[in-house]
């Protein structure tokens, strides 16, 4: 991989772990069940993101 390609995988790797840390910090605020499991979702779905650009490397 290019050194390009690698920054433009770890500017994607830290916007997932931001968006899955903002979620989390939902997930422990929201106290309405259906908004925390939907924030839930989303923190899952930053992780899965997370994992699919770390494995590229």
């Amino acid at each position: 991989m290019s050194p390009k390609e690698l920054l433009y995988i770890e500017d994607a790797l830290s916007h997932a772990q931001f968006l899955t840390t903002q979620c989390q910090n939902a997930v422990n605020q929201l106290t309405d069940p259906q908004l925390k499991q939907q924030a839930q979702q989303w923190v899952n779905k930053n992780k899965q993101i997370y994992s699919s650009f770390y494995n590229l490397v």
